[in-house]
């Protein structure tokens, strides 16, 4: 009984979530109603308000879980190694593709606009805390080199994104690593 309501709790989560990001894609969260999200989830708003405080606190629980398995992304692989780097690099793209219509809804149009911003947070601080032994910078340089890179990536991710994923995500993966560890040398 229990796994059925866990399933049944699963699946009310996730339309929930699947018609937020489907309003996203056409108009504001500022201009959405917790009725617009339950009525394209088919789900009485009794049921939304069970798993939601309202549309804001669902939006947050969606960027918290992108947030979350950014996370357990970089934390299974190190920067200091050119080749697990270029695979944590890949496997974000991966995980990008896999998810296209919630980031070009995220990232590219209605979206919460502190979300962009919390991906940097979390990229820069792994960055920051690998780098620096490595190369041995002081944590200005550190802190400078990683929002340089990182919004660098951020905003080739959502070039690519733009053009609908026109390079495989290992293309793009090599590609970010090229330019974070070469920059304009790479170009020679």
């Amino acid at each position: 009984m229990s796994e059925k309501l866990d399933r049944r709790k699963k699946y009310t989560r996730n339309v929930l979530k699947e018609s937020l990001i489907t309003l996203l894609a056409e108009k504001p969260i500022s201009a959405i109603t917790v009725k617009e999200v339950c009525e394209l989830a088919d789900i009485n708003r009794s049921t939304f308000y069970t798993h939601y405080a309202d549309h804001y606190d669902l939006l947050g629980k969606i960027e918290d879980e992108i947030t979350e398995d950014m996370n357990k992304y970089l934390s299974s692989y190190s920067f200091t190694i050119e080749e697990e780097s270029l695979k944590m690099t890949q496997k974000l793209m991966e995980y990008i593709t896999n998810n296209k219509f919630m980031f070009q809804t995220l990232l590219m149009k209605n979206g919460d606009p502190t979300f962009e911003q919390r991906l940097m947070n979390i990229a820069q601080r792994f960055m920051m805390n690998n780098w620096r032994p490595v190369n041995h910078l002081d944590e200005v340089n550190s802190r400078y080199l990683s929002t340089f890179v990182v919004s660098g990536a951020i905003n080739i991710i959502k070039d690519w994104i733009e053009n609908d994923m026109d390079q495989s995500p290992k293309e793009m993966a090599v590609m970010i690593n090229n330019f974070t560890n070469y920059g304009l040398s790479y170009l020679d």
